[in-house]
């Protein structure tokens, strides 16, 4: 795994990208060798862009994960986990509850999924990269991008 330190020098980009979860964990994952660098590629693009986004619900599912599926040590992940922090997840507050509530009621989403999208307008993303949403949907000013079909050189 590629665990991309903060670049030195930082383009800013105009639009913010929200990570799942899945992007994250693929980036450890050594039985997908193309998703996995996939993943790397986004990981290191966000982080020299300064244009990567999540939650603490990802950062959560994250940190399960990787131990669990992937066996990888506690300390290492935490390691991760700091790291991710400098993205600046948003707080979970009444408002992001009622707000992923909308999503649930007008989109048909499950909750979770819907606390996805409500933090990714919170944090004021145009790009929402995951494989589990259907790729182009669009939540309000959000669209979906599946990361494992493109490539951040690539991006729309």
């Amino acid at each position: 795994m590629l665990l991309s330190a903060l670049a030195e020098t930082r383009r800013m980009s105009a639009d913010l990208y929200f990570v799942d979860t899945n992007v994250i964990l693929y980036s450890y994952d050594e039985s997908h060798h193309v998703k996995r660098d996939r993943a790397e590629a986004w990981l290191q693009w966000l982080w020299q862009n300064t244009s990567g986004s999540l939650s603490w619900q990802v950062i959560q599912e994250f940190y399960w994960n990787a131990i669990r599926k992937f066996g990888v040590q506690p300390g290492r992940i935490r390691s991760h986990v700091r790291m991710l922090m400098e993205w600046n997840p948003p707080d979970v507050t009444i408002g992001l509850i009622e707000r992923a509530w909308f999503w649930t009621d007008e989109a048909g989403i499950s909750f979770w999924d819907s606390m996805i999208v409500a933090a990714a307008e919170r944090t004021r993303c145009r790009w929402l990269l995951s494989e589990d949403f259907q790729t182009g949907r669009e939540f309000g000013a959000i669209t979906v991008l599946n990361p494992f079909e493109t490539a951040p050189e690539t991006r729309p």
